[in-house]
């Protein structure tokens, strides 16, 4: 479990297709500090640590990504030198400053504009048709691994829009700072709605 508060913005700087992909990224985390075998969240994606370095050598890290990850994640992520919002798996006691992210994308989203509003920037995203009914004004969503509360949703001929405020300090934190109109993004949605989207297939059924 994630709490979708960001810790550092990693680089991916080796890419190799080796059946899975298998993903080498850049990092400040104290790599002693992170077992083999230990999740990090790469933008919003759950992935397990296969490979690190060696205790006071520049920090990175390695995960192999499957091809069923690649086609359920944002156009052009897993490639060489692309920036990567980075949270570890939180422990138990820990404090819950965002809310409760699985690590498992639930569709990929569209960034539609992105306008100064104030200091901070409000960003409208078009979510999948098969999202829509579980976002809601006030609630939360996860954006490339970012938890954020959600400011406005407008349903349209051409779909349903997602807006948020980014404010200064997770612009600066986080790679929604440099977010770009039509960019693809990573959506996840509150862990309860997932739970109601289930119920609500039982229900039709």
């Amino acid at each position: 479990m994630f709490t979708g508060i960001v810790t550092d913005i990693g680089i991916i700087d080796a890419v190799e297709s080796r059946g899975d992909t298998r993903v080498r990224i850049s990092t400040a985390y104290d790599m002693g500090s992170v077992d083999l075998g230990a999740s990090i969240a790469c933008s919003g994606v759950c992935l397990t640590v296969v490979d690190k370095s060696a205790p006071g050598a520049p920090g990175w890290f390695a995960v192999d990504v499957s091809g069923e990850t690649i086609s359920r994640t944002a156009a052009e992520q897993w490639t060489n030198g692309r920036h990567l919002n980075l949270e570890r798996a939180m422990k138990l006691g820990d404090e819950l400053g965002g809310h409760i992210v699985t690590g498992h994308v639930d569709g990929v989203g569209t960034v539609v504009s992105v306008a100064e509003e104030g200091g901070s920037h409000r960003v409208f995203v078009r979510v999948p048709a098969e999202l829509a009914p579980f976002v809601a004004t006030k609630g939360s969503v996860t954006i490339d691994g970012v938890s954020l509360t959600v400011n406005s949703v407008e349903d349209g001929a051409d779909g349903t829009v997602v807006g948020l405020n980014i404010i200064p300090h997770t612009a600066a934190v986080t790679t929604l700072g440099t977010v770009a109109e039509g960019q693809a993004v990573n959506v996840e949605i509150d862990v309860l709605a997932r739970y109601l989207q289930r119920m609500e297939h039982y229900r039709g059924r």
